[in-house]
């Protein structure tokens, strides 16, 4: 996969899943943005997707 087609792919991600995301907010609210957002990384399969187009991404530099 090229670079531009991963860009592509986590924004697609990130506007599908994680813009209106219930538990993201709720967390954020709760606990913090912090553990939200380490939530996110750690724990959401979203996140895990994330990860892997990241390190596809850092593959390519």
């Amino acid at each position: 996969m090229n670079r531009k087609k991963i860009y592509e792919e986590v924004e697609d991600v990130l506007t599908s899943f994680c813009q209106d995301c219930f538990l993201r907010k709720h967390f954020r609210k709760e606990k913090g943005r912090t553990y939200a957002h380490q939530f996110c990384i750690t724990e959401c399969t979203v996140g895990e997707k994330l990860k892997k187009l990241g390190n596809e991404l850092k593959g390519h530099v």
